[in-house]
């Protein structure tokens, strides 16, 4: 008798159904250059408000202290039914990254404009991953030209279905 290869399927796989907190703003306000994925270390009831979509990345950064990567500004909500030692929403959290990783991330952060923005936190095999990125900065300039090149690009659009 052969056994078959089970192989995951993504619509029953547990993590396909965990919700994706992203960093809308980033990509408007930042230019970004490298992406890295790092480990987030939390407590088992902010794990419980994560897998009910209940954070804000909004005004999030991260931190580099003491050697480590810290997750600076990230509020995570507090679990509805946890205990009444429940943790603090507004807490630093410290981030899981090689440490060759963040040597390359000092050394680049010496450069001058650039820091290390997160993008979105998400499950990876039942883990908690956080995906930061390497970031310059935007000039007022380059985001009124980018709103203009999406208007023009929805007028170009909409002008096509009307003549067709």
């Amino acid at each position: 008798m052969v056994k078959k290869n089970k192989k995951s399927d993504s619509s029953t796989h547990p993590d396909a159904y965990s919700p994706h907190i992203t960093n809308k703003k980033a990509r408007f306000n930042y230019h970004l250059l490298e992406k890295l994925e790092a480990g987030l270390v939390l407590l088992g009831s902010e794990v419980k408000s994560l897998r009910q979509g209940k954070a804000s990345l909004e005004e999030a950064y991260c931190r580099i202290s003491n050697g480590e990567l810290y997750l600076v500004g990230c509020t995570i909500s507090q679990y509805d039914h946890s205990h009444i030692t429940n943790h603090d929403p507004n807490r630093v959290r410290k981030l899981l990254v090689h440490r060759r990783e963040l040597n390359k991330i000092v050394s680049k952060l010496s450069q001058k404009g650039l820091t290390v923005v997160p993008l979105r936190i998400y499950f990876a095999r039942g883990r908690a991953k956080i995906e930061i990125a390497l970031a310059q900065g935007k000039s007022y300039a380059d985001k009124r030209d980018k709103l203009k090149e999406r208007q023009m690009k929805r007028d170009i659009s909409r002008e096509i279905r009307k003549w067709q």
